[in-house]
């Protein structure tokens, strides 16, 4: 070998090491794997993954078989909320669907507790999982538009603000959740509240088809024509049927820019601000998006009470939609400004408050019922080492106008989803913080009906099973069809039918 061809390789080699498709290589097929591995089963029994079996996985994948010391393992096993700090016997990155439905084979033979993980987002962990398999779709993302048809097709592992962005260069949208790094299968499948979702629906109301690897391995196609049954099951069913691998949304036209941002207020106006939201929210315009939030940071820091706003509809008429919020007046901060959809989309991903340890609580509302306000606001204890935050999410609208056996979301009734948060540095003990907030919620929960299937936690089998209503005989029957082993049991758990 010449030292020109030399250089030229050696150059080569190191450029591919430090692209993503380099540390895939480096950790997928043909290298050999050390050993034997522990591992554990979905009903909670020890287990030993043989060398020569990870072997036969590791050399099945296009994409990477990472294990405990393997570069790259700590950073997939992470999620958002860094308070959990859980290790999977082996993690799975595929590249394309046959790599996950290697890995789903490779987890049912076995028996093997799976979590899988696409943003990353669940408070609670659910995207992983301590002694089992990780699917990791990280690197399984892309969003292709037609723009004559108006759809967008979506990789299963793809985020929000991959969709908005292919999307929007056309004029075109549909509802996508707040914070632009949500994994769009987390999202969709459990419901998909957004910025847009009273003027076009949940985003799982704009799921058209999907493509999907159930737990026999095999993938299946679902929409209202082919497999009707499934389509209406994952459209509110979470992550209980398979791993979604591709999605096929409805695209609605909107122009790029909208009138959006916050208003911030002191935190001593947060009963008249409270009281004003009540009615404000309730008689918006489907066009207009308005969520509430009552902050107050760790550290002494001052609290804040804001309103956060998204109007999408003719600019001429955003004064007039937002003037009651100006007539409030004395603000401390005021964002609210024309700013391209996309723009606002990313504007919470810095400031989501899973950023760091959090725990929530959560539950959704009708309308705001006499004594609400004051349960929230006699109980809302702000400390030294605690942020707390409680966060309304705006609903209603066009939600409210889908039949509640439609889908398998089944709650459209919400008009608002109401959000108790706290989080807490990382090096200090969270015990007295969850204490909190769980007495804090026990106080408001008699005024929710119903949760939020993407934000169950740590609730009773029975609460979850009851969470989906009118839903729940359907969803177990469809369980029992394409999961009777409860393979898929890390999300909002549906018990395979009798």
């Amino acid at each position: 070998m010449d030292r020109r061809h030399f250089l030229a390789s050696s150059v080569a080699a190191a450029l591919a090491a430090s692209l993503p498709i380099g540390r895939l290589l480096a950790a997928g097929s043909g290298v050999p794997v050390a050993g034997d591995v522990a591992a554990v089963t979905g009903s909670g029994t020890a287990t030993v993954l043989e060398r020569a079996a990870l072997q036969e996985l590791r050399d099945s994948l296009r994409g990477a078989l990472l294990l405990a010391g393997d570069p790259g393992y700590d950073e997939a096993r992470r999620v958002l909320n860094e308070s959990i700090n859980k290790h999977p016997a082996l993690i799975v990155q595929p590249t394309g669907v046959a790599d996950i439905r290697n890995a789903v084979t490779f987890a049912r033979e076995r028996e093997l507790l799976l979590a899988v993980k696409c943003g990353g987002h669940s408070t609670s962990g659910k995207s992983t999982c301590e002694g089992g398999m990780q699917i990791d779709l990280s690197h399984f993302r892309s969003a292709r538009v037609d723009p004559i048809g108006r759809r967008a097709y979506v990789a299963g592992g793809s985020l929000l603000g991959e969709m908005d962005h292919e999307a929007m260069a056309f004029g075109l949208v549909t509802t996508a959740g707040t914070v632009s790094h949500t994994g769009i299968g987390g999202l969709t499948l459990g419901g998909g509240f957004g910025r847009l979702a009273r003027r076009f629906g949940l985003a799982l109301d704009n799921v058209r088809s999907v493509d999907i690897v159930t737990a026999g391995g095999q993938l299946v196609h679902a929409s209202a024509d082919e497999n009707p049954d499934l389509y209406w099951g994952v459209r509110g069913g979470g992550g209980n049927f398979g791993i979604v691998t591709g999605f096929e949304f409805g695209l609605h036209p909107m122009q790029r820019e909208i009138v959006g941002g916050d208003v911030m207020f002191p935190i001593a106006r947060a009963r008249e601000i409270f009281e004003f939201y009540g009615d404000f929210s309730t008689n918006a315009p489907d066009e207009l998006y308005a969520d509430a939030f009552m902050v107050v940071p760790r550290g002494g820091k001052p609290g804040v009470f804001g309103i956060s706003v998204c109007y999408s509809g003719p600019a001429e008429q955003a004064e007039s939609v937002l003037a009651p919020l100006r007539k409030l007046g004395g603000p401390i901060a005021d964002t609210i400004k024309a700013q391209e959809y996309v723009a606002i989309q990313r504007s919470s991903d810095r400031t989501d408050p899973r950023n760091e340890g959090a725990y929530m609580k959560e539950g959704f509302i009708r309308d705001f019922q006499p004594g609400m306000v004051n349960a929230l606001l006699d109980g809302f204890q702000p400390h030294m080492d605690r942020g707390t935050v409680v966060y309304f999410q705006h609903a209603g609208g066009a939600i409210n106008r889908v039949a509640p056996d439609a889908t398998a979301f089944s709650h459209r009734h919400v008009k608002h989803g109401m959000f108790s948060i706290v989080s807490w540095q990382l090096d200090t003990d969270p015990a007295p913080h969850i204490r909190y907030i769980k007495d804090y919620w026990a106080t408001v929960e008699p005024f929710t009906l119903g949760r939020y299937t993407n934000s169950i936690g740590d609730e009773p089998q029975k609460l979850v099973s009851d969470n989906y209503g009118i839903a729940l005989p359907r969803l177990r029957a469809l369980k029992k069809k394409y999961d009777s082993g409860n393979l898929f049991r890390l999300n909002a758990n549906v018990v395979p039918g009798a």
